[in-house]
């Protein structure tokens, strides 16, 4: 297939470009360096099949001629700003980055005939709803304009699948670690300790607890989502069974980096950043429908994480 990835070299798109080039797909990166990361994708330079273009899917021109030329089969659109935090300081963030990336590609798609689409989705569009969340629970009230951004994504996303035919696949990540990420607990840790090994300064009050999945097994996710699922609208849920709280994760990272017995500083409170979801959960019922088994435990994921990230698994 001849499949186009937005976002393809930030943490989660190069693990799929990955993934996407190793099955024989002819794949076009394109990434405007927000948060992506040209060396996240230098090691498929040359690669036959792979094509890496510097390029804003904002901008309708360029985005436009490269539909026009690469005559794409599908998208997997996961450009967007990922950092919850940093939507809550700068409002303009996930309206741009998220909602409308999304409406752009979705309008290059119809113009071009382009008739699949993957979507990457999270758990904020939820809001803070509780422990087993469900594809169709509602009503969804997100705390964060990453997750509001999100949900209106969602919105157009139905509307476009109705109106214009679209094959429509959203899938709700949980919390995603691995290497190649840039922020998040896992991530900040280690910096954390890397710059200063003699204490760990941790957001909240450390009983935060999600689920955390391996990237690799995500896009493991994706790819059978895609394949399998019999839906012309797919919204799926994916993560682990467990989860893991924000001081395990503290404690596994101290462990890992060799520095046992350092104090670990809570700042208070049950929430990390305003508009942090403290614990949700997932029910995994239609993805394990599918045959999807997660190869691992949240906390394994973490520790492997924490490895990877280190270069030391």
């Amino acid at each position: 297939m001849r499949i186009l990835v937005t976002g393809g070299a930030g943490f989660i798109g190069s693990h799929l470009c990955d993934a996407l080039v190793a099955r024989g797909d002819r794949v076009w990166c394109v990434d405007n360096l927000h948060l992506g990361r040209l060396e996240n994708v230098r090691h498929l330079e040359g690669t036959e099949g792979f094509r890496f273009l510097r390029l804003d899917v904002l901008d309708a021109t360029p985005l436009d001629a490269l539909f026009r030329e690469a005559e794409f089969d599908a998208v997997f659109h996961l450009a967007a700003n990922s950092d919850i935090r940093q939507g809550g300081l700068d409002h303009d963030v996930d309206l741009r980055l998220n909602f409308l990336t999304t409406y752009r590609v979705l309008e290059t798609m119809v113009r071009h005939d382009v008739r699949r689409v993957f979507f990457a989705s999270t758990s904020a569009v939820f809001g803070d709803a509780g422990d087993t969340l469900r594809e169709s629970d509602g009503p969804m009230r997100p705390i964060s304009f990453y997750g509001a951004s999100k949900l209106a994504a969602e919105g157009y996303l139905s509307v476009y699948a109705d109106n214009y035919g679209l094959k429509t696949w959203i899938l709700r990540f949980p919390n995603v670690v691995g290497e190649r990420c840039t922020h998040g607990a896992v991530h900040d840790f280690v910096e954390r300790l890397r710059a200063d090994p003699s204490r760990l300064a941790v957001l909240g009050d450390g009983t935060q607890a999600k689920p955390y999945l391996y990237v690799r097994d995500l896009v493991a996710a994706m790819l059978l989502v895609v394949d399998r699922a019999p839906e012309e609208f797919a919204v799926y849920h994916v993560g682990p069974e467990d989860r893991t709280s924000v001081r395990e994760i503290a404690e596994i990272v101290v462990e890992e980096m060799g520095v046992t017995g350092i104090p670990i500083e809570y700042s208070g409170g049950p929430k990390g950043w305003v508009g942090d979801v403290p614990s949700f959960g997932y029910d995994l019922g239609k993805i394990k429908a599918l045959g999807f088994v997660v190869p691992r435990t949240s906390t394994e994921a973490v520790r492997l994480a924490v490895r990877r990230i280190l270069g030391r698994a």
